[in-house]
């Protein structure tokens, strides 16, 4: 019977008619052997092509960073080059340290005797550089900085990069704030000064998550606490990546010249790492008051007062407890704007008797951080005989006191002030002579364990408007009495 007839009777389908003229399929034979199926097609010449050309864009990346890459491997060159003739420039020596553990480095480049040569440490280069040096050498930094593509490279030049930046902060001349902040800088150092670059890390994000945070705070204490963070953080790493550099030359010399590596070995640690050490325990998150808890206690060592205080080591019955340190290197931490001065004049209270409570409490005199507000009165006489190159004096235009009660016994009272004019001069009256102004004295009360201070300050109309910024403030909280005001400004109508 005829196959497909016999298919149809059996419910199957016709087999393919096959061409005659179609090679037998054969699965033994080469010729009749179906080629495997190949979707991706890898393997065409077509497909090779296409992975291996480039679109102009990717062609112009390319040979930006080929050209890259030549430029910093002939700067490295050079700098090889000038330290070995003894006419290095400080970015000579900084380039040349990074060599012993520079893993992109050709080695073609060296020199086996370049292992000799001393060179002193980075921060040392840094340190002895002036303003205009530094200025040249903070280009020639973000030069390399940019080229670089090794990650222990680049973070070496960023770190000096930060410590030149610091330094050239340094050696400007200091502002009114500046001037504030310095004050307690040396407090600052001693905390994170021994802090290792784990530490300081850890500190960082603390504090970083502290400032993101919705919680009250001294935001200007903090960031310039994040602020000296940075910089002794940029130490640490300094410090170790020249470890590591010293390490590699050790070996290097042990090789060549053992007794100088003996003595590299055994020499003290690098001028790198000063100010960078152990620090205190870090803070525990979510405890940020533990951190101030540790500058305060470290503040309360140190024996040099900061500018303008050097009163508080006159004598021994002022106020040296944590609480009032603590509110006190806040304030101070705040700083002071341009047109203000940091104001003690401070005046022995009047008649003053011995209070009820002294047998209770020991007396103590009230730290205070106040500061006074300067400027020009541009009155008529003064806009006539001076002008903005050449202004008038400065006269006194406000005061803000701020005056720490952390330890008052009784809280419910507030601490007061009052104005007291000498001679019985009453308010408006003027005993002094012309061109001067009268003064008198504000003396504040409190109650136990503080005695009343007094300051003198100058005697004219207070300005009562509550003006964002020159207006009247007059508060007692968590312990601060805040007293800042502005005197009335006059104008004379035609």
């Amino acid at each position: 019977m005829d196959p497909g007839r016999r298919a149809m009777i059996n419910g199957r389908k016709s087999p393919p008619r096959r061409d005659i003229t179609s090679p037998r399929r054969d699965p033994n034979s080469r010729i009749t052997k179906p080629a495997k199926s190949n979707k991706n097609h890898t393997n065409t010449p077509k497909n090779v092509a296409s992975q291996t050309y480039q679109t102009s864009d990717e062609q112009s990346r390319q040979f930006v960073a080929d050209e890259d890459k030549f430029v910093l491997k002939q700067s490295k060159k050079k700098a090889d080059i000038r330290v070995r003739e003894e006419r290095a420039k400080p970015i000579d020596l900084l380039a040349f340290n990074l060599r012993f553990i520079d893993t992109d480095r050709d080695v073609f480049d060296d020199d086996d005797a370049d292992v000799e040569i001393d060179v002193p440490a980075p921060m040392a280069i840094v340190d002895r550089l002036k303003e205009a040096e530094l200025q040249e050498l903070d280009a020639e930094i973000t030069s390399f900085h940019t080229l670089e593509t090794n990650k222990r490279n680049r973070e070496y030049w960023t770190a000096l990069k930060t410590l030149v930046a610091d330094r050239k902060q340094k050696l400007k001349p200091m502002g009114p704030e500046e001037r504030v902040v310095s004050s307690v800088s040396s407090d600052v150092d001693k905390i994170l000064g021994p802090k290792n670059l784990e530490q300081l890390e850890k500190l960082e994000v603390q504090i970083k998550a502290k400032l993101r945070s919705d919680e009250v705070m001294d935001t200007d204490y903090w960031e310039q606490l994040l602020k000296s963070l940075l910089i002794f953080k940029a130490k640490a790493k300094l410090k170790a990546i020249y470890e590591a550099i010293k390490e590699a030359r050790i070996k290097l010399l042990q090789q060549r010249d053992p007794e100088k590596a003996k003595a590299l070995a055994g020499s003290e640690p690098s001028s790198t790492a000063a100010g960078v050490g152990s620090y205190n325990e870090p803070a525990k998150s979510g405890s940020a008051q533990r951190l101030s808890a540790a500058v305060i206690a470290s503040a309360s060592a140190s024996n040099a007062p900061p500018p303008g205080t050097a009163r508080f080591a006159s004598s021994g019955n002022e106020d040296f407890s944590q609480a009032t340190k603590a509110l006190y290197d806040r304030e101070v931490a705040r700083g002071i704007n341009e047109n203000e001065e940091i104001f003690t004049a401070e005046e022995s209270v009047p008649s003053a008797p011995k209070p009820q409570w002294a047998d209770k409490y020991r007396p103590r005199k009230p730290r205070y951080f106040n500061r006074v507000q300067m400027g020009y009165e541009w009155n008529k006489y003064n806009q006539t005989h001076y002008d903005h190159d050449n202004p008038p004096p400065k006269v006194v235009q406000g005061y803000k006191f701020n005056i720490f009660y952390p330890d008052l016994i009784d809280k419910t009272k507030a601490p007061t002030f009052k104005i007291i004019r000498e001679h019985g001069r009453r308010r408006g009256e003027s005993f002094a002579p012309a061109g001067q102004e009268d003064t008198c004295l504000i003396r504040f009360i409190a109650g136990p364990p503080y005695e009343d201070i007094a300051f003198r300050i100058v005697d004219r109309e207070w300005d009562y408007s509550a003006k964002k910024e020159r207006g009247f403030k007059s508060s007692f909280d968590k312990g601060i009495l805040q007293l800042h005001f502005q005197f009335k400004k006059i104008y004379y109508r035609k």
